[in-house]
């Protein structure tokens, strides 16, 4: 018999320093398999410097708190805001602010402490 994984409630926790001194990140599970790992968590970042994150793995972002602006690059910025899903393919570049703060869950093919 296979038995889930309860982790139990991840909003109320405090993350590590992820980045800078304003965004933090903490992975709360990681798949068991070994040939496409699935970790998630939350990134929260608190208004400040921006951060440039390069993806070398797929995501998907859902925010859940807050907002961001993101940028890709491409010169379109997005404000995302609670309810919003992002597709970041691997090897995208994205740039992420807020002038308040903002929280995603994230869901990514990676293993956990691999951000």
């Amino acid at each position: 018999m296979i038995k889930m994984n309860h982790v139990g409630k991840i909003t109320d926790a405090k993350f590590p320093l992820f980045a800078g001194n304003n965004a933090y990140l903490k992975d709360f599970a990681v798949s068991n398999d070994e040939q496409a790992p699935i970790t998630v968590g939350l990134f929260r970042l608190e208004a400040g410097d921006p951060i440039t994150y390069t993806y070398t793995y797929e995501e998907m972002k859902l925010i859940i708190d807050g907002e961001f602006e993101l940028s890709d690059g491409s010169g379109d910025t997005v404000t995302a805001k609670v309810g919003d899903l992002f597709y970041f393919p691997k090897g995208s570049v994205i740039a992420f602010s807020t002038n308040t703060f903002g929280v995603g869950y994230f869901c990514g093919q990676r293993n956990a402490d691999e951000a």
